[in-house]
């Protein structure tokens, strides 16, 4: 995307899109079948003091999303409890890098401050480098790092 198709606009989502769910898609490709997102996308839709979900459009084009949670369990790294919890950024390859990820923290953002919170968490896999960029890009700073272990039991 060498121009984009006009100005880049922030919209609170109040119902399931297709473009979210590519996106959701593209940023989860293991996260289940699209009736299991989509399942995800309306409970969360339907809970509006918990969650939201925000997407960056350039004119008509969906071009990224943004969804949030309030998370009551301990969160890594957070100071706080309950903590606002940025779940999910994703912004498809040919917008990156024309401020699309920063508007839709920032949406984010203002949700957290208008909720009460003090503190944005959110997290990142280990071996994702291009994330960690992204989140210190953004203001976040890295809190902690975590290895989780499992073990089969009889």
């Amino acid at each position: 995307m060498d121009r984009p198709p006009g100005p880049l606009r922030i919209e609170r989502l109040s119902a399931p899109q297709p473009s979210w769910l590519a996106m959701r898609r593209a940023l989860w490709p293991e996260g289940g079948t699209d009736a299991e997102l989509l399942r995800e996308m309306e409970r969360a839709l339907a809970d509006p003091g918990t969650c939201v979900q925000f997407m960056a459009f350039f004119g008509e084009q969906a071009v990224g999303f943004a969804e949030a949670a309030v998370r009551r369990d301990a969160v890594n790294g957070a100071t706080l409890s309950p903590v606002a919890f940025l779940e999910g950024l994703y912004v498809v390859p040919a917008a990156r890098r024309q401020g699309v990820a920063r508007r839709l923290v920032q949406a984010v953002i203002d949700w957290a401050v208008g909720a009460g919170f003090t503190e944005l968490a959110s997290d990142a896999l280990l071996e994702n480098t291009a994330s960690h960029a992204m989140h210190r890009a953004l203001g976040f700073e890295e809190a902690e790092r975590v290895v989780c272990f499992r073990r089969a039991v009889p």
